[in-house]
């Protein structure tokens, strides 16, 4: 093959490559999210990718060890969640209209009081997965990149998930603990626990073992 031809072939496929590997990092870049509210125009069938949309995962790892030694799943139950999650519960239970609308209301009235999180973790050992223990392997804070970092008003151990939690969560199984995490949105000092101007937020497991953090990214406007 003569040289010029070589250098032009040899170019077109490192273009394609470098297209290729372009298309394969959107494609799996972390979307942005919105905690604007307002009316949503979802179908049941779009829960799935809601679910996907407002869920991040992680895993800590020892790297001296080469072990995971904690698994942690959360889905921010936003206001664009909560909408989503309540028509798909009103399609699969066959609600009324009148009693979709109410569970609707409710829902969004709880997302201007607390930032609420569904969250399924999996330690290296099953006792250190117990975020309710009374010297916990494990702490989670709500925090966010102004500096603010604020305790949860309540953690709700989901003892016994069922149908409704692992075909909800269904990164729910029986090797990992669920709860229910709940922070206030006004911090002790009067200041919002996620700042207005924030870039992003989100929840940092924390102990002897390390930290990690489960980030959402706030689109900008």
């Amino acid at each position: 093959m003569r040289g010029p031809l070589r250098r032009s072939l040899s170019s077109a496929l490192a273009t394609l490559a470098g297209l290729g590997l372009a298309l394969a990092s959107a494609a799996c870049a972390t979307p942005t999210v919105r905690l604007a509210e307002g009316p949503r125009e979802y179908v049941a069938e779009d829960y799935d990718v809601v679910l996907r949309h407002w869920t991040r995962e992680e895993e800590l790892v020892l790297s001296d060890e080469v072990d995971t030694v904690l698994t942690a799943t959360a889905t921010y139950e936003s206001w664009d969640f909560r909408w989503a999650y309540v028509v798909r519960y009103a399609e699969d239970f066959r609600l009324t209209v009148d009693q979709r609308r109410f569970l609707l209301e409710r829902s969004l009235a709880e997302s201007r009081q607390v930032h609420q999180f569904y969250v399924a973790v999996h330690a290296q050992k099953w006792a250190w997965s117990d975020l309710l223990a009374d010297n916990p392997a494990w702490i989670v804070r709500l925090i966010d990149d102004r500096g603010n970092e604020s305790v949860p008003v309540e953690i709700q151990a989901i003892k016994k998930p069922g149908a409704l939690e692992r075909s909800y969560f269904p990164y729910t199984n029986p090797w990992r603990r669920a709860y229910r995490v709940r922070f206030a949105r006004q911090r002790a000092d009067g200041r919002p626990a996620i700042a207005p101007e924030a870039k992003w937020f989100g929840l940092r497991f924390a102990g002897p073992q390390g930290n990690q953090e489960l980030v959402w990214q706030i689109e900008p406007g």
